[in-house]
């Protein structure tokens, strides 16, 4: 008897897997008939010609499901040509909207269109001029009828019994993803020996660079002491070139960190006077100098900053930020 039960649980999982897969298999179908027949087919040509004429590059951003699946898009499209980087919607909206450019083109991916949290980040897209692309499956939607260029996905099936969460869906959004970035890689022409110089796996140049090589030191690091009000720590930020300062205690070790993000949450309701502790970020994530870069944006992407301090024996002796990755051609 209980190998009889074993075989029918056996028996229902596989059958569980395989109906996921014969679902998912379908929407791809649904959604490669789509990129035949407008108006995806013309949207998705606008898409590879806006982005390849793109001067800066593609900033990716989503909510949720979606941003897991547009931090792998910005991945995949880096790693084959096309400089992209993911900013979080969130942490868009206190500070990082300064990260994209008039010559950047935002990639802005939401199922539904009406994701709450991109709206900063749509508003700021129309006030500078920036090109939005929006991939929805409802282009009626906030998002949909915002975008430069909407690319509508087709409505499919979701693999779950319960049709909440996201299986097809985000399936399409990555696959479209791959379609897009495999699109302009053919368009610029590039080649093996490219792709080689962009992978650790077949260039050892790249994974072998650490962060002491591309950190600011010295005077470039902003510091601040504990006690430094936040007119102090202001005036340091603006002073150097990453959009936060280091807190350090009296023996020069790293305590906290504090941030254009924090300066706008404080400024409202706290005096230029009041000191630093009650306002930083305390513990903050930071890195030694023979950190690998690869290993240095992998933390980055992870926690959502664009800024880490470099500390030996917990002393801040190096600043690094995103852009340095990205002029290094890490990203």
């Amino acid at each position: 008897m209980r190998t009889i039960e074993a075989k029918r649980i056996s028996d229902a999982v596989l059958t569980s897997g395989l109906n996921t897969l014969q679902i998912e298999s379908e929407a791809l179908s649904v959604l490669a008939a789509a990129l035949q027949s407008s108006p995806l087919r013309e949207a998705f040509v606008q898409t590879v010609t806006a982005i390849e004429a793109t001067t800066g590059r593609v900033i990716v951003s989503g909510m949720g499901k979606s941003g897991i699946i547009g931090r792998k898009i910005a991945a995949t499209m880096t790693s084959t040509g096309t400089p992209a980087i993911f900013i979080h919607p969130g942490e868009a909206s206190h500070g990082d909207l300064g990260m994209i450019t008039s010559e950047d083109t935002v990639l802005a991916i939401t199922w539904s269109g009406e994701t709450t949290e991109l709206g900063d980040m749509i508003a700021y897209c129309h006030r500078f001029g920036v090109k939005l692309i929006v991939a929805t499956a409802k282009p009626d939607s906030t998002a949909g009828r915002a975008a430069d260029i909407c690319l509508i996905l087709p409505h499919v099936r979701e693999a779950c019994p319960h049709l909440m969460a996201p299986t097809s869906s985000s399936t399409l959004q990555g696959v479209l993803g791959d379609a897009l970035a495999i699109a302009l890689l053919e368009r610029r022409g590039f080649s093996k020996s490219d792709f080689l110089t962009f992978h650790p796996g077949g260039q050892l140049g790249a994974q072998l660079t650490t962060v002491e090589q591309l950190m600011g030191r010295g005077d470039e690091v902003p510091i601040v002491r504990l006690g430094a009000s936040i007119m102090d720590a202001t005036f340091e930020m603006s002073r150097k070139r990453y959009g936060s300062t280091a807190v350090v205690d009296a023996n020069g070790k790293l305590v906290g960190a504090f941030t254009d993000g924090d300066l706008r949450r404080s400024f409202a309701t706290q005096r230029l006077n009041d000191e630093i502790e009650s306002h930083m970020t305390p513990n903050p994530l930071f890195v030694c100098s023979t950190t690998l870069s690869t290993e240095a944006l992998r933390i980055m992407n992870e926690n959502a900053v664009t800024v880490l301090f470099v500390c030996e024996n917990g002393k801040p002796v190096g600043a690094l930020h995103v852009h340095d990755l990205l002029r290094a051609g890490i990203a």
